[in-house]
């Protein structure tokens, strides 16, 4: 991925917001030459292409998709995919919680059932675990293999 569209897709968690204008993508950028502002539009159409931004509120607007988000994950921001009633979603978040303290992690829950794109994807295989923007456990986890995981991820 190139680095403007990094930039781009890490600009939503800089910024905490769920959506964002163009403006504040060429704000980001600093300099105001006409020759970045094409490198941004550029990215943001590839980033809207591939299914990490989608247009929102109007023209000049964009809310970063999952897989945008899930793109510039750092090594401590670890992401549970679940949904309401799941019995295996629970055990593993209560299995991960005193890991998670332990290296300082941040749990991101998000549920499928919210997402037409993450329910196709993971509909029958909740809970989907990702450490970073890599999977880390499905279905169950093991805590030890978890633990782990997410002290190489934080090595890297």
């Amino acid at each position: 991925m190139k680095d403007t569209s990094t930039k781009i897709l890490s600009l939503y968690d800089e910024l905490q917001r769920d959506s964002l204008d163009l403006h504040a993508f060429f704000e980001m950028a600093g300099e105001k030459s006409a020759e970045q502002h094409e490198d941004i539009l550029d990215a943001v159409a590839e980033l809207v292409g591939i299914g990490m931004l989608r247009s929102a509120e109007g023209g000049d607007f964009f809310e970063r998709m999952e897989d945008g988000r899930i793109a510039v994950a750092g090594p401590k921001d670890v992401t549970l995919y679940t949904r309401e009633g799941c019995h295996l979603c629970d055990s593993a978040k209560i299995a991960m919680e005193p890991i998670l303290k332990e290296f300082g992690a941040r749990l991101r829950e998000v549920d499928v059932d919210r997402d037409p794109v993450l329910q196709r994807r993971y509909t029958e295989d909740v809970p989907v675990i990702f450490i970073g923007s890599r999977e880390a456990a499905r279905h169950k986890i093991d805590a030890e293999d978890f633990r782990r995981k997410l002290d190489q991820a934080g090595r890297a």
